[in-house]
């Protein structure tokens, strides 16, 4: 759940497109499928044919008002289309914040933004519906939608829109893995109206616990908060959690603060382990000083009205412990609508739909995807090693020289960022050194090599191809990137991948592949520490990361008013503590 920073253009374009006589130095990419021919050339562009003012505007339909679809809405300009955006909640809610919100640390008013309001310069071009699509066809190019507000008894909700354009940013839904009782017995984290329920939840365990007629056994058990899932969400929230205990709870309910325990349940054999191994470590060592109790290498296999059952992975006992209020936050699962359409298309047993790098749907014309709903399908350089060769070969010797390797690799590294990524790992100057590992170093002076040297010396870098986190922030990035496309594609007269063909076997590159920017990421420790992972392998913990936390968290609201009231409910925590109402 912890925030990442969001980025700027996810995609940059190269200068001159569109300028009459501007030379550009272009990557000829021809996209069928998500694959493609690489081609280089050098061509003088010709301006792109501006769009008729007369035509009737292309329609995008945007399915969904979370991080990706905000953050595609609020850069695409609106002039160019008729956009129509369908989502049953009609705010975009800060999520990073959610377990602040539990706690009372933070009012939920104070993380949402109403999306009417945020668009409202735009709305003669954007028109919303709060409403939830229950069907894609993809074959007629229309959305089916029911209507989120009252009843629908007689069907009079629901209704059908069509489309040019469709954008895919419904997210993700939880996913309990089947486990018996999860979904009956376990709170959620994935929405605001998740974090009031805990909250009313937490408050109403102290008050029973509060009663006279219960005994200590009952009251350890009511005071018993579980959180499964040891993930940046559950981490958050047990460190809100605690820190609502000891800094407010304890004073108002002292009698009974001697049975208050947070327990984590994780299945892995450590919390936070997408993090640096050292924030991992001090994490466990905090929450060990806290007296927060962190079961690592354990599965929950069962979850009833007042126990929830776990399995050691190591030694494949059961345990059955007693609760008062459980949290399941152990990973996003894919929404029913999403399922039903990947059938549709061939996507079966898949979590998420698979797009191109340009984040278009595979095999779906005009349908993109973006945010935790979808998963970027990075296209793999040994797929295409023979033609990458050939386009390198200028000279048709059969042999390729470092500087023919050189002139090409930038290229190569835009299409296959796997290339790059590799050689930073290996700690690799340039190409020469990727070349020499492979094939040693009898070639250092010619550097010479032929296609199955080529071959030898690439066919580890696939091993970097990795999918990116659902997080906020690529979310955010993916939205931005497409928004930036979809600016421009109507000059292109083509799909957002691949370039504009030229007379003459030259080309334009108008749309780089995405390539997602990690910029860091949060884990609020409680106590008013945190730790923090930035690029570069820098990592930092303690009070000071805290404030960082605070002032990067507040730069990153969606608007003033939410900036504001954020930051008021920070000071106002520091001044007066925490509202303990059920409230």
């Amino acid at each position: 759940m912890g925030f990442f920073f969001t980025s700027r253009a996810a995609a940059r374009f190269l200068d001159g497109i569109g300028r009459p006589g501007v030379s550009t130095a272009a990557l000829l990419l021809t996209a069928a499928s998500g694959g493609g021919l690489v081609a280089y050339a050098d061509s003088a562009a010709e301006s792109a044919p501006e769009p008729s003012h007369d035509a009737p505007k292309k329609k995008v339909l945007v399915l969904g008002t979370g991080w990706a679809g905000t953050s595609f809405l609020k850069n695409l300009d609106c002039s160019q289309y008729e956009v129509k955006v369908i989502s049953p909640r009609n705010y975009f809610a800060f999520t990073p914040l959610l377990p602040s919100v539990t706690c009372g640390t933070v009012e939920p008013r104070s993380i949402i933004e109403p999306i009417r309001r945020m668009f409202e310069k735009k709305s003669k071009d954007v028109t919303f519906y709060e409403a939830e699509c229950f069907k894609i066809d993809a074959s007629k190019k229309t959305v089916h939608c029911r209507s989120a507000v009252g009843t629908n008894l007689d069907g009079n909700g629901d209704f059908m829109l069509d489309y040019d354009y469709l954008v895919v940013a419904l997210g993700a839904t939880v996913n309990t893995f089947n486990t018996p009782g999860v979904l009956e017995h376990c709170h959620f984290l994935k929405e605001v109206e998740d974090a009031q329920k805990i909250r009313r939840s937490v408050i109403d365990c102290f008050e029973k616990a509060s009663l006279p007629n219960i005994s200590e056994e009952e009251k350890r058990k009511t005071l018993h908060f579980v959180v499964i899932g040891g993930g940046p969400t559950g981490v958050e929230f047990a460190a809100e959690l605690h820190d609502f205990l000891v800094e407010d709870l304890v004073k108002l309910y002292p009698a009974i603060q001697e049975f208050v325990k947070i327990t984590i349940i994780q299945s892995g054999e450590h919390i936070l382990n997408m993090f640096d191994k050292r924030i991992a470590a001090f994490a466990e060592l905090k929450f060990q000083r806290d007296g927060i109790e962190v079961a690592t290498g354990f599965r929950v296999v069962k979850v009833s009205d007042d126990l929830i059952t776990m399995k050691s992975k190591s030694v494949g006992e059961e345990v059955s412990v007693p609760y008062g209020m459980a949290v399941w936050s152990a990973g996003i699962g894919t929404r029913p609508v999403i399922m039903d359409f990947m059938q549709q298309i061939g996507q079966t047993n898949r979590r998420a739909l698979a797009t191109n790098e340009w984040l278009r749907v595979r095999e779906c014309e005009g349908v993109y995807a973006i945010g935790d709903c979808a998963t970027v399908g990075q296209r793999k350089i040994m797929d295409d090693i023979s033609m990458v060769f050939k386009m390198a070969d200028k000279d048709n010797s059969g042999t390729l020289t470092l500087k023919e390797i050189n002139d090409v690799l930038e290229d190569i590294c835009i299409r296959y960022p796997q290339v790059e990524l590799y050689m930073k790992s290996m700690h690799m100057l340039d190409i020469a050194d990727l070349i020499k590992d492979a094939i040693g170093d009898s070639h250092k002076e010619s550097m010479v090599v032929d296609i199955e040297e080529f071959k030898k010396a690439l066919s580890h870098v696939d091993s970097q191809v990795k999918s990116a986190p659902a997080t906020a922030q690529v979310a955010s990035q993916q939205g931005n990137y497409l928004a930036e496309c979809f600016n421009k594609m109507e000059k292109c007269k083509e799909q957002p991948e691949g370039p504009l063909r030229m007379t003459g076997g030259s080309g334009r590159h108008f749309f780089r592949p995405f390539r997602y920017k990690h910029l860091g990421q949060f884990a609020p420790l409680g106590g008013e520490q945190a730790a923090a992972e930035l690029p570069g392998d820098w990592v930092s913990m303690g009070h000071s990361t805290q404030w960082l936390w605070y002032s990067v968290y507040a730069s990153k609201q969606v608007s003033w008013r939410t900036r504001v009231l954020v930051v008021s409910d920070w000071t106002r925590r520091f001044i007066f503590g925490r509202d303990s109402s059920r409230i």
